[in-house]
């Protein structure tokens, strides 16, 4: 059965290495570039473990593990970093993390590392892969949507835009959060491209006759919900 995993490193190149890597073992893989976005996300997503960088933009590693455990979340943490002296990684484990994998890494060290600490916290329960809002699902392993049983035919960006604003539901989406967590922008480029995407999304979403999904805020960003 595969495992929800959470990645947070500001590597992009690595991210997606170790997302690869991990969807071609069967596990759901999610990315968040910094520390603040990882901790959001570790905080609701229901997590098997979460593989850390310890220099991220903003918040560090260090602060995004102590402000978990701080909060009484005890998933398992391995920090994946280019810090690797003895000093580095005792500070690591001792802050409450779980493992410590210096870079540059082997990804078949990291899995079975992976695999290990899920198996000593009892991590057995099935890992939810189905995103559900109203009539509108998403399966994750799969790679398919659905609303009221009707197929939605997405490209691979509409699918990671949709995820997102599902995993973001009833909250307000800003156009910054979308083009960090989307399109792993860290800047404005200046065009019209999430309206773009959001309107050929909203038009295979929100069908006609179908109560609306996808909602504008005005001045704000988009809000997913009914």
């Amino acid at each position: 059965m595969g495992r929800k995993i959470l990645v947070v490193g500001d590597d992009r190149t690595t991210a997606e290495f170790v997302l690869k890597g991990l969807a071609e073992h069967g596990h759901v893989g999610d990315h968040a570039q910094t520390g603040r976005d990882g901790l959001f996300l570790a905080t609701d997503g229901g997590y098997d473990a979460i593989v850390l960088d310890r220099m991220l933009p903003g918040m560090d590693g260090m602060g995004v593990l102590q402000a978990l455990r701080a909060a009484g979340i005890e998933t398992p943490v391995i920090f994946l970093s280019a810090l690797g002296s003895t000093d580095d990684r005792v500070a690591g484990l001792t802050a409450g993390s779980d493992d410590y994998l210096v870079k540059p890494f082997a990804f078949a060290e990291l899995l079975a590392r992976l695999e290990l600490l899920m198996r000593r916290r009892g991590s057995g329960t099935p890992v939810e892969t189905v995103l559900t809002v109203g009539t509108l699902t998403m399966d994750l392993l799969k790679r398919d949507v659905k609303r009221d049983d009707r197929p939605l035919d997405l490209q691979p960006r509409e699918f990671r835009l949709l995820e997102y604003l599902m995993r973001h539901e009833s909250q307000v989406v800003t156009r910054t959060m979308l083009l960090e967590g989307v399109w792993d922008y860290h800047f404005d480029p200046g065009t019209n491209v999430i309206d773009v995407h959001i309107s050929r999304l909203r038009r295979k979403v929100d069908g006609e006759g179908d109560p609306t999904l996808i909602h504008t805020v005005r001045g704000a960003g988009y809000r997913l919900g009914g």
